[in-house]
């Protein structure tokens, strides 16, 4: 992983958010399939998930240097996009979770609702789950939208003080997209949050660009799929990464059925209602009545309903699969589920789902290392534009394509997502994002068909688009990247 030495200042003045501009994000120099997907939970990858690792990454450096104990206070500080949208994000209520000992991929949705309701009860936070701290969030969390961090808009700091007022532990992070956090220490370097596993030594095949992919497939006679399997073996075995991503297919199934299984109103003011559940509901009665004129865009409605059901789920706060982040979490496995529902899928060597997550890992990988996932840095181009490039891919390569033609869907898919702004209103990952992520999921299936009726061939590479969102993002103004100071977050409430 190749660290940046910028230094995180705590002492920079506070900026318009329409002046700031990340620089250049930290690079991981080896990436794994299972960094893209994550089981976490909602609202949000960077403003939910992140936070929570980060927190929770305090409180293993509090017990390294035996401070726990003597802990009495402790204050966290939310920056840039963090301090804006935490609140409609629920990135202070990650951090305390957190804190308290409660990682993303194994907290229940039961002890986020008792942990929270015990803390804002006693007004004391269990820190890792067993100190107990005066702890009023009011006061304890500071919300500071227009101090920026050099880095990345997604900044927090965390601090820890003894009885005596003195600083025991102090340490500043960023939340860099799809739940990847940075942890910034002494000498002003940027160390990953927890440290990744190392390889057992140097990828047989790596690759950043989509060029470099396709010519491992041509030089070695390897689907993309392979090429990634391959790679993956620089950290666990064949069949450990194949039992790892079938149980990230079926978390996926696990947050479509509950979100068509449930009604009510979202959390966080704008009664937004659930919608997905009625609508499955419509279609199974539809289906159970039977008419003798086929709907020629049942396939459509139903990949529309899949994305809401997740979304809906990611909306409340519950379990997902960061895909490659929570905002765009439903894209991928709405594709998925099209593609089980509608498409004679015939394992090869490896299970579909298998294959499908490993070529829409690959265009992932290229796009982290080469853009930004992060909505906060480049606008929602980056988290829908993203996932919608990776959904075409896997879906292009199920139904038989070639490596050339998997790389122009995928270039079809983030083409035409170019420019998309992050703009919650409240926000709140509800609107648009929910609807944007059903529209996304629609747009995946046609590039991938679109590119599976060429050759292969075209005139815009993937590369090509991958640097346009990166420049796009770098032109584009902050208000319109996850700080609900544009877009529609400011015209809903002019109207």
């Amino acid at each position: 992983m190749t660290s940046v030495s910028r230094p995180l200042r705590d002492d920079a003045p506070a900026a318009a958010l329409g002046s700031h501009a990340t620089e250049t994000a930290p690079v991981f120099a080896s990436l794994s399939v299972l960094d893209l997907f994550k089981v976490g939970i909602g609202p949000s990858s960077s403003h939910t998930v992140g936070p929570m690792r980060a927190a929770w990454d305090f409180v293993r450096l509090l017990d390294a240097a035996g401070s726990r104990a003597t802990t009495v206070r402790l204050r966290i500080d939310l920056f840039g996009s963090l301090g804006a949208t935490g609140s409609g994000h629920g990135t202070d209520t990650a951090v305390m979770l957190g804190l308290s000992g409660l990682a993303p991929d194994t907290v229940t949705t039961d002890e986020i609702a008792a942990t929270l309701e015990a803390i804002r009860a006693d007004r004391t936070l269990l820190l890792g789950g067993a100190h107990p701290v005066p702890f009023d969030e009011k006061t304890a969390v500071v919300f500071r939208p227009l101090t920026l961090r050099p880095e990345h808009p997604n900044a927090l700091r965390i601090t820890a003080y003894d009885a005596e007022g003195e600083t025991l532990q102090t340490h500043g992070y960023y939340s860099i997209g799809g739940g990847f956090v940075m942890r910034h220490d002494e000498g002003d370097v940027l160390a990953p949050v927890p440290e990744p596993a190392d390889a057992a030594g140097p990828l047989p095949m790596p690759f950043t660009t989509g060029d470099q992919l396709l010519a491992h497939c041509r030089e070695n006679g390897l689907s993309i799929a392979d090429v990634m399997l391959a790679n993956e073996a620089a950290w666990r075995s064949e069949a450990e990464t194949i039992a790892a991503l079938e149980h990230i297919w079926q978390v996926m199934q696990d947050c479509v059925d509950a979100g068509i299984r449930t009604d009510g109103i979202l959390p966080g003011g704008l009664d937004v209602k659930r919608r997905a559940k009625g609508w499955h509901d419509k279609l199974l009665a539809r289906d159970a009545a039977g008419t003798d004129a086929r709907d020629l865009l049942e396939g459509m409605e139903w990949v529309n309903l899949f994305a809401l059901a997740v979304n809906e789920e990611n909306a409340a706060g519950n379990r997902v699969v960061t895909a490659p982040t929570n905002g765009a979490a439903g894209i991928i496995p709405a594709v998925m589920h099209y593609a089980d529902r509608y498409v004679q899928l015939a394992d090869r060597r490896l299970p579909w789902a298998v294959e499908f997550l490993l070529v829409a890992g690959a265009i992932g990988i290229i796009i982290k290392a080469n853009a930004s996932i992060s909505g906060a840095e480049v606008g929602c181009q980056g988290e829908v534009g993203s996932a919608c490039a990776m959904a075409a891919a896997g879906f292009a390569s199920v139904i038989g394509a070639t490596p050339e033609q998997i790389e122009n869907a995928a270039e079809i898919g983030i083409e035409h997502n170019l420019g998309l702004t992050c703009d919650p209103i409240k926000g709140l990952v509800q609107i648009p994002c929910i609807e944007r992520n059903a529209m996304a999921s629609v747009k995946a299936i046609n590039a991938a068909r679109m590119a599976c009726h060429g050759d292969g061939t075209h005139y815009v590479t993937l590369d090509t688009a991958v640097e346009t969102m990166r420049r796009t993002g770098a032109d584009m103004s902050d208000k319109y990247k996850e700080t609900a100071m544009g877009g529609l977050a400011v015209t809903y409430v002019e109207c």
